[in-house]
């Protein structure tokens, strides 16, 4: 079954070489009865060392959006798998062998500081000094919905051209709806949690959009077989630019996709606080609108500059979205649909104005 959930991208894409290159990863839990996220990010930069902003970092947005950042300069305590989702990051260990997946006992006891994740499963360790305390986590996941239909062959997000250096940066989201189960340490409290909303996603290449949005959500009031990811950005595509956006959105298996060669999609993005889109591919029209009154958390990501805050956060929007099928000749809403555990993102520059 794991094997009809990976997504194209699961492995790791750096071909060796020394250009310009990073890779990032990100995990989510969401805790519905806590009414919280946890947001994990990885990143890799120029890993063959020895290059400006090489190294390695780990972020995480935690409870009521709190923030903690730990960089890992030494690259090559890094490792990564080629053919599937296997990733990891050793800090303060004296263990004598080559950085690798480990048992979860092993990594426990022989890993000071560091992290490892794949598909089924997360862990890792990483100490706060802001708080002179530690965030520790280690769960499994049980991953439903990958990026497509279930059961059946998955998709790259940013279709096939995605697979050679077009696109800069690429973009994958890996498990659009899994269940997570274990436990997260913030600050002193433990979240014991039991098939908890899990999300991944990924994006690689040799720089960032200069300018992008993000919503995603997979937890839904009273529809648990739902899952959204949006996003749009101006990114390189070979010698020019271009403003692209999509939806995405899994149903009780079935998955409804509106990207640029498909649909008409429109946005309206403020700069902080509404993400208003809408989408139709000729069968179906989607529309979404995210807001937040909350202030914006800011978060690191790989540019030019290296790892620098770029982009504002929040796991904590309110999210409604309306899902119509043509039928006839008229559409009809099958789905409506409300969450106050959305995430909702703004990165890059120009955001001293609303982007249509």
């Amino acid at each position: 079954m794991l094997n009809l959930v990976q997504t194209p991208h699961s492995g790791y894409h750096w071909d060796g070489s020394d250009r310009r290159f990073f890779e990032g990863w990100y995990y989510r839990v969401t805790l519905p009865q806590k009414g919280e996220s946890f947001a994990f990010m990885y990143s890799i930069e120029n890993p063959r060392g020895n290059q400006a902003h090489s190294g390695g970092a780990a972020q995480i947005l935690g409870p009521k959006d709190g923030y903690l950042c730990r960089t890992f300069p030494n690259v090559k305590g890094f490792w990564a798998w080629r053919h599937a989702l296997g990733l990891g990051h050793w800090g303060k260990t004296q263990l004598p062998i080559k950085p690798q997946f480990l048992p979860a006992a092993t990594f426990a006891e022989q890993i000071g500081e560091g992290y490892q994740a794949t598909a089924t499963w997360h862990q890792g360790k990483l100490y706060d000094p802001q708080s002179d305390r530690w965030c520790r986590w280690q769960y499994a996941i049980q991953p439903i919905d990958g990026w497509g239909n279930r059961g059946q062959i998955q998709q790259s997000t940013a279709g096939w051209l995605s697979s050679g250096q077009i696109f800069e940066p690429g973009w994958q989201i890996l498990m659009a709806r899994g269940l997570a189960t274990g436990w997260i340490e913030w600050q002193g409290d433990r979240y014991h949690f039991i098939n908890a909303p899990a999300y991944s996603e990924k994006n690689w290449g040799g720089a960032f959009p200069e300018k992008w949005f993000w919503l995603n959500c997979n937890c839904f009031d009273g529809e648990p077989d739902l899952a959204l990811t949006a996003g749009g950005g101006r990114r390189g595509v070979l010698w020019w630019m271009e403003s692209v956006a999509m939806i995405g959105l899994h149903y009780q298996g079935k998955f409804y996709e509106f990207v640029p060669w498909n649909a008409q999609v429109n946005w309206e993005i403020q700069p902080w606080g509404s993400w208003e889109m809408t989408a139709n591919n000729g069968r179906y029209q989607i529309s979404l609108s995210g807001k937040t009154n909350l202030p914006a958390t800011a978060l690191r990501a790989p540019t030019k500059k290296g790892l620098v805050f770029c982009c504002w956060d929040t796991a904590l929007g309110e999210l409604t979205l309306e899902l119509k099928e043509l039928r006839g000749k008229k559409f009809s809403s099958i789905l409506k649909a409300h969450s106050s555990l959305c995430g909702l993102e703004v990165g890059g520059s120009s955001w001293d104005k609303p982007w249509h």
